[in-house]
């Protein structure tokens, strides 16, 4: 299993290249960023300064969209950052959420980030294209590679992902969840011709390793008002059952509003009908052995990569400890399965 470091780019921009270069030190292999442009700093410009400052770590945000920028700016952004710095960003994507929404605009059609995710990949990786009728490609791009990893949930996005995605993010860490969308995914993957096992497993949640349960849980809580925006859409689709897992609705019954300028924010001051439940079960909250526990359930599931939302008062001891003990656990974990 790999692991990732997920950071908010709030100023100072250094705080962030610093905690980025402390991730690859304590073995992480990804570090992302939130893409959002009005509630956190413009990510791109702060990925080439992390890529600048380390080694290894491969670099991407999680997670653009399709509606912000052109995608062949998008495409042109990676396709700069691999010939400065190698091979090392991937791109997360999804249909948007705060990016757009904070603006009054809406998420785009999954139909738009098809064709999105293609354009995105086909350009990034030194190809031609066809776009808005014309075929384009980067005259000055040789030798990129550039991955396209979707954030999905309900069942046409995640079909979506299995048909078309080099990975799959999956943003709550809900073992039983968990496995129901992956299977989906590779289902999807399966039904088009394509091997299952191409596609990267990512699974993301904050993680805060630690004695104070229920202080790592009011920190963690904003989490489950994030999850609960994509969920509220697709119960607006597909109904509260039979489409999506049963414990993935119930919770955001008591849910009446969300303010996007909180977004992502462990002081979210609206996230109040989030239970203690739901937290535990959608991040990875509690000491070293329940961290431990819990990653080695989801790996027995087939999560590739877990990417740690590190958003909390205590980022240095957390990474720190992934580093020397379950980091290190969960690879023997993985090597003693194969």
């Amino acid at each position: 299993m790999d692991f990732g470091a997920v950071f908010q780019t709030n100023p100072p921009s250094a705080r962030v290249v610093q905690l980025s270069q402390l991730a690859e030190a304590h073995g992480f292999s990804h570090v992302w960023t939130f893409d959002s442009h009005l509630l956190w700093q413009e990510p791109y410009v702060i990925h080439s300064a992390i890529l600048g400052a380390t080694r290894k770590v491969t670099v991407g945000p999680f997670v653009t969209n399709p509606a912000t920028r052109d995608w062949t700016v998008t495409a042109s952004v990676f396709a700069t950052l691999n010939e400065m710095y190698g091979n090392r960003t991937v791109c997360g994507i999804g249909r948007g959420d705060s990016a757009v929404r904070v603006t009054n605009g809406a998420p785009t059609t999954l139909a738009t980030l098809r064709d999105a995710v293609h354009v995105i990949r086909e350009l990034g990786s030194s190809r031609a294209v066809e776009y808005n009728g014309s075929r384009l490609q980067f005259p000055w791009s040789k030798g990129s590679e550039l991955e396209v990893w979707v954030a999905a949930y309900g069942p046409k996005a995640l079909q979506l992902t299995g048909e078309v995605a080099d990975g799959f993010i999956l943003q709550l860490a809900d073992v039983d969840i968990a496995r129901w969308m992956i299977q989906a995914v590779r289902d999807a993957a399966a039904n088009v011709g394509r091997n299952p096992d191409d596609i990267t497993i990512c699974v993301a949640a904050p993680a805060f390793v630690g004695d104070d349960v229920a202080n790592q849980r009011d920190q963690s809580r904003w989490f489950g008002g994030m999850v609960g925006n994509h969920v509220a859409d697709i119960v607006a689709r597909y109904g509260d059952s039979g489409a999506v897992p049963q414990a993935l609705t119930d919770y955001i019954a008591g849910r009446t509003g969300y303010d996007y300028n909180s977004h992502g924010r462990s002081e979210n001051d609206h996230v109040d009908f989030v239970p203690d439940e739901i937290v535990d079960r959608f991040c990875i909250l509690g000491s070293v052995d329940d961290h431990i526990a819990k990653l080695k359930a989801l790996a027995d599931v087939g999560v590739d990569q877990f990417a740690a939302y590190v958003m909390h008062d205590d980022k240095e001891e957390t990474l720190r400890l992934y580093g020397e003990r379950i980091i290190p656990a969960l690879t023997e974990h993985v090597t003693a399965k194969s």
